[in-house]
């Protein structure tokens, strides 16, 4: 996986995801919206045969959409780990 800053502003930031699809971007973008200070998280597959996603995320209150970036995959990582404790948790019996 590579990224790509396409735009950077303070309020907003579109990154270039080389290597992803839609699984990864659209869980991405379901936990950026969960954050309020997020106004607008999407992204865009330009060509279905190129698999090099554009996600755009928009700020408010000051926030940085890098901060909301980071906020975002750490929430994913640890949704992860606790999937993965259940899993455990449920097949030792």
């Amino acid at each position: 996986m590579r990224l790509k800053v396409l735009e950077r502003k303070p309020d907003k930031i579109v990154i270039e995801v080389d290597g992803e699809g839609h699984t990864l971007c659209n869980l991405l973008e379901a936990v950026l919206l969960e954050d309020e200070e997020v106004e607008f998280a999407s992204y865009k597959i330009p060509h279905p045969l190129v698999s090099k996603p554009i996600i755009t995320v928009k700020t408010k209150g000051g926030k940085s959409p890098e901060d909301a970036l980071r906020n975002a995959v750490e929430k994913i990582l640890e949704r992860g780990r606790n999937l993965r404790e259940e899993f455990n948790r449920a097949f030792k019996s």
